[in-house]
């Protein structure tokens, strides 16, 4: 068990600030932990997490020398997986690695390479542990909520992990991505996907989300009711040490493996207007200027979908297993960001 699981009811306030520090505990005893994805926005958080806690990590990237100055020297950086020694053995493989679902126009050519970065590299990391003579005994690895595609606006229905996935791209990639990983559970491997949401920080989604409002100009985009469903990311770090937690917990008591599925987004889902209404307040800046979601749409095509239409998911497992958010609703996350 970790200390992020609170036996507290999840209605609770949120902590007060001077409690956010708290250090986090990636189980009860040190690791070798293998990233992927570990030099992007979360990555380099959770390295630093988890060698604060102890534990011993090496990183899967495609550029160990640029990847190695982010770092102590005490993380090992590896271009390729048959680098990594035998000893120690890797005990937890975290997969947080794939290209960036926002960009060009998702052609053909772009959705191969977004399904290779994800569910290509599943396949391959999990193709390496089933060759291991000593096996990792957890894989936690990343999704996202497109899994469950797109929300009617005005459905106040909360989408939580048993909720069904849809036909559209954005939802068969994390379809794919998540049976990739799932295929690790015949090697007796524990796995959790993670069904991340916008993830709130100094990098990543939020610059871009507050770029309009910082200069002036915000507003609602297109309708302004499509629900963001969003985390700090500081909640998403906690969250990782809770699910870590609770697979321990499971394996303590031989649970049954199966594959388990978390959705990682605050209880605090917000429409698109009332999210910039807020970042306005907070920044002191107005909110006036509303642009039209068509000339997105004929720019991006489908992927303007992530932008136009949104999903109201809620931690319905999160909350189940007693983690208690720092950061509920969008003002805290907002306020302690900006």
């Amino acid at each position: 068990m970790t200390s992020t699981i609170d036996p507290r009811p999840a209605s609770e306030p949120a902590l007060q600030p001077q409690d956010r520090t708290e250090r986090l505990r990636f189980g009860a005893t040190p690791q070798h932990v293998l990233l992927t994805g570990g030099t992007g926005f979360i990555g380099r958080q959770l390295v630093q997490a988890l060698r604060d806690d102890g534990h011993a990590v090496s990183v899967w990237t495609r550029d160990p020398t640029a990847a190695a100055k982010r770092f102590d020297p005490a993380v090992r950086c590896v271009q390729r997986l048959e680098e990594l020694p035998a000893s120690p053995a890797v005990d937890v493989v975290i997969n947080l690695a794939g290209s960036p679902i926002v960009g060009p126009r998702w052609s053909a050519a772009r959705k191969a390479a977004l399904l290779r970065s994800r569910e290509g590299l599943t396949q391959a990391l999990v193709a390496w542990i089933g060759a291991l003579a000593i096996r990792p005994w957890l894989l936690i690895s990343g999704s996202a909520i497109g899994y469950y595609g797109i929300q009617r606006q005005g459905d106040a229905t909360a989408l939580t992990e048993q909720s069904p996935s849809q036909a559209i791209f954005m939802s068969e990639l994390c379809q794919r991505w998540e049976a990739a990983a799932h295929a690790a559970t015949a090697y007796g491997v524990r796995v959790v996907c993670t069904r991340l949401g916008i993830v709130l920080g100094d990098e990543g989604s939020l610059p871009k989300l507050l770029l309009p409002v910082r200069m002036g100009a915000g507003g609602r985009l297109g309708s302004g009711q499509q629900v963001l469903s969003w985390v700090h990311v500081q909640d998403v770090l906690r969250a990782m040490s809770h699910v870590w937690g609770m697979a321990a917990m499971a394996r303590r008591t031989d649970a049954p493996i199966a594959p388990q599925v978390y959705n990682f987004t605050a209880p605090g889902a917000v429409a698109q207007e009332a999210f910039t209404r807020v970042a306005a307040k907070v920044l002191h800046r107005p909110f006036w200027l509303p642009t039209p979601g068509w000339p997105m749409r004929l720019a991006l095509g489908e992927q303007a979908d992530l932008l136009l239409e949104g999903q109201r998911v809620a931690p319905a497992q999160l909350l189940a297993t007693g983690f208690r958010f720092h950061f509920p609703d969008a003002r805290s996350a907002l306020q302690d960001l900006c």
